[in-house]
C-alpha cells in the first residue's frame, strides 16, 4: 500500500491550496486497484468535487474506497462520475491497521501549518525508519518524495 499524500513544507495538510491535478496525475502512476482514502480528504475537496467536470466514471479506473466510518461523505455520484474512478465504496473499520509499503510526499513550497494544524501522520507518529527511493522536482516548484520502510 503507498500513502499518498499533499503536504506544504511543514507537514500541514491543509491551508494552503494542493495541486490536485498534479496529486491525482501522480497517482496514475502506481495503476493501482483501489485508491484508499479517508473522509477528510473527501470532504476537504467538496467545493472542488462540485465545480469540477463530471466526464463519468473510468471504465480502466481503480475503484475509490473512502474510509468514512461516521458516514459522513455525502457526493458519491460526484466522486464516482469526476472521471478518475471505476466505482466507488465506502468502508467502515473500529480501527486502521499499518500497511503502508511506501510513503508518497506531494510537497507543496509553502508554510501552512499551526501548532493546532493535524498532519497527515498524526500527533505521535511512530519511530519508523524509512529509506529514500526517489526524489523529483515538478512544475511549480513540487518535489515529489518517495520513502520505502527502511530494511
Amino acid at each position: 500500500m503507498v500513502a499518498h499524500v499533499a503536504v506544504s513544507l511543514d507537514g500541514a495538510t491543509t491551508g494552503f491550496a494542493a495541486d490536485v491535478a498534479a496529486f491525482h496525475e501522480l497517482a496514475t502512476t502506481w495503476r493501482e486497484d483501489v485508491t484508499l482514502t479517508g473522509a477528510d480528504t473527501i470532504l476537504a475537496q467538496e467545493e472542488a468535487l462540485a465545480a469540477a467536470p463530471q466526464p463519468g466514471p473510468r471504465p480502466d479506473g481503480p475503484l475509490l474506497a473512502v474510509v468514512d466510518s461516521r458516514a459522513r461523505v455525502r457526493r458519491w455520484t460526484a466522486l464516482r462520475d469526476a472521471g478518475h474512478w471505476s466505482g466507488v465504496l465506502a468502508v467502515s473499520s473500529a480501527q486502521t491497521p499499518g500497511l503502508v509499503d511506501e510513503v508518497s510526499l506531494l510537497v507543496h513550497p509553502v508554510l501552512a501549518g499551526t501548532a493546532s494544524d493535524r498532519r497527515w501522520f498524526g500527533t505521535q507518529p511512530p519511530a519508523t525508519a524509512l529509506a529514500l527511493q526517489d526524489v523529483r522536482q515538478l512544475a511549480g516548484d513540487l518535489v515529489w518524495l518517495r520513502y520505502r520502510p527502511a530494511p
